[in-house]
């Protein structure tokens, strides 16, 4: 059984129902990875989603990974990536698969410059983080080019347009979680 917490921010509008797109991303990044089992497992696995400010997320991200600047999204897994497939045996059927925490005034600001909804822009930053909870990385080409694969997948599933589509005319890019 998964379960997706979510908690918006008042940086986060009111309007958009966060906790249902939250959920709906992470479903669709787990049913595109290869421990899409999580989704039914008879366990609780739990995934944990903060939507917050940019003040938060640089304190975590000078803290975590000593860049002293605001991010779009941090992720925080809580199981190894080698780990993942063995949480059915998780003592008291509860595990807590991460954290993901995204920042509201780097997030808009990412979604006018691509001209894309804040909702599909968090949708994929979600989408990206709940990856990352599962051991997927960007450091090499390699790894970008099958992360993003999966994120255009997850996408597709919710009627998403490829984030990544038209890079020749530098209207997108990859998600730049680094801060830089």
């Amino acid at each position: 059984m998964l379960e997706v917490l979510t908690d918006a921010g008042p940086t986060w509008p009111e309007k958009t129902d966060w906790s249902s797109l939250a959920e709906r991303a992470v479903r669709a990044a787990l049913s595109q990875s290869s421990q899409s089992v999580i989704i039914s497992s008879k366990a609780c696995v739990e995934v944990s989603i903060r939507l917050s400010d940019d003040a938060e997320v640089q304190g975590l991200n000078a803290s975590f990974r000593g860049k002293d600047k605001p991010t779009n999204v941090l992720s925080f897994p809580m199981i190894q990536s080698d780990l993942i497939e063995a949480i059915e045996n998780s003592d008291d059927g509860e595990v807590l698969l991460g954290d993901i925490i995204l920042a509201h005034e780097t997030c808009a600001r990412e979604a006018e410059e691509r001209a894309v909804s804040l909702e599909n822009h968090t949708t994929h930053l979600v989408v990206h983080g709940t990856l990352h909870l599962l051991g997927h990385d960007h450091e090499n080409d390699a790894e970008a080019e099958a992360m993003e694969r999966l994120e255009i997948r997850a996408l597709e599933t919710l009627g998403i347009d490829d984030p990544y589509g038209d890079r020749e005319h530098g209207m997108t890019g990859p998600i730049d979680e680094t801060g830089n």
